[in-house]
């Protein structure tokens, strides 16, 4: 019986390959990942593509005429083109379930990290400078007690949402859709309107998709509603922030500091944020560990068989 051919744009090791081999016929990069062109000459043929990094266009669906299903190793999949691909009819999964604790393990680390101040105190003490707490300027902030906002209450953002319970926070959520009743009382969460949500949170979490309506949602006009003392985390899409207005905020103290994991154009590094030592950035690396890695490549191997099989799992572009 003929394998279905997947090609696979990360490196794998030989152990990996001698497993996957037992099923399909691998295709992957053996010294250095695929540029864009020779991802799109290894296509023809292939029945399945499990990626991570590269834009999913009209060209390369084009490129992979055989193809049965797009397995994105990311939760996020606004890189790529769902309407084309349905049209098309190729199934396009992703990978919910094995982002979900490191994103929000990430988004828990960045807002301690950011609100009691670490990054700088670090700094100092690697320079041989003590900061003496006994001077009130050199005091944090403590979270137990203050209301955790999420924006968007999808998988992360109930994951996150328990972190910040575990700490004492108080949490309130804005969703495109609220809970039901049950489910709110089962999380203790409040739904508020967007407005709300933003005049009252200490901490302004976003678990939300890039979606022509959250593009740019975090802005002058909203960090003007915010607390004085208020932090904003990201792990979600740089896209949602404003980088420019973010930056006007800081300036003007209109919050008290960021902790960033995405950025409105990765890899760019935001200059206009760099000089803040109110402000914590990271590389996208939310799922940047040895465990999530692992996680995410064995669920997007997961959703190629269950897709070849005929039972598609974690559909993002609505094929069945």
């Amino acid at each position: 019986m003929t394998k279905p051919k997947v090609l696979f744009t990360g490196e794998l090791t030989p152990a990996v390959v001698e497993t996957l081999s037992q099923d399909f016929e691998v295709t992957y990069p053996k010294d250095h990942p695929y540029t864009r062109a020779e991802l799109l000459a290894a296509l023809p043929g292939q029945e399945a593509l499990v990626f991570f990094g590269y834009q999913v266009d009209q060209e390369l669906v084009d490129a992979g005429k055989d193809l049965k299903v797009i397995a994105t190793c990311s939760v996020g999949f606004d890189h790529i083109d769902v309407n084309y691909t349905r049209e098309k009819g190729i199934v396009v999964a992703n990978t919910p379930e094995s982002v979900r604790v490191p994103t929000a393990e990430m988004a828990l680390a960045l807002m301690l990290d950011v609100t009691r101040n670490i990054m700088p105190l670090d700094d100092k003490m690697h320079a041989g400078e003590w900061t003496p707490m006994t001077n009130p300027a050199n005091h944090a902030t403590s979270v137990q007690g203050k209301t955790l906002g999420i924006f968007g209450m999808g998988r992360i953002g109930k994951t996150m949402a328990q972190f910040g319970q575990m700490l004492g926070m108080n949490v309130i959520y804005h969703n495109r859709h609220q809970l039901a009743p049950e489910a709110e009382t089962a999380a203790n969460v409040k739904y508020v309107t967007f407005e709300e949500l933003v005049q009252q949170a200490d901490v302004l979490s976003l678990h939300a998709p890039a979606t022509t309506e959250t593009t740019h949602i975090i802005n002058a006009d909203v960090f003007k509603q915010m607390k004085n003392s208020a932090f904003l985390i990201n792990v979600a899409r740089g896209a949602l922030v404003n980088t420019s207005d973010l930056a006007d905020a800081l300036k003007q103290h209109e919050i008290a500091g960021a902790g960033l994991d995405v950025f409105e154009n990765e890899p760019e590094v935001p200059t206009a944020l760099t000089g803040f030592n109110n402000v914590v950035m990271t590389p996208h690396a939310g799922t940047g560990t040895v465990e999530a890695q692992t996680a995410i490549f064995e669920e997007a191997v997961s959703n190629v068989r269950a897709a070849l099989a005929g039972q598609p799992t974690n559909v993002v572009n609505g094929m069945k």
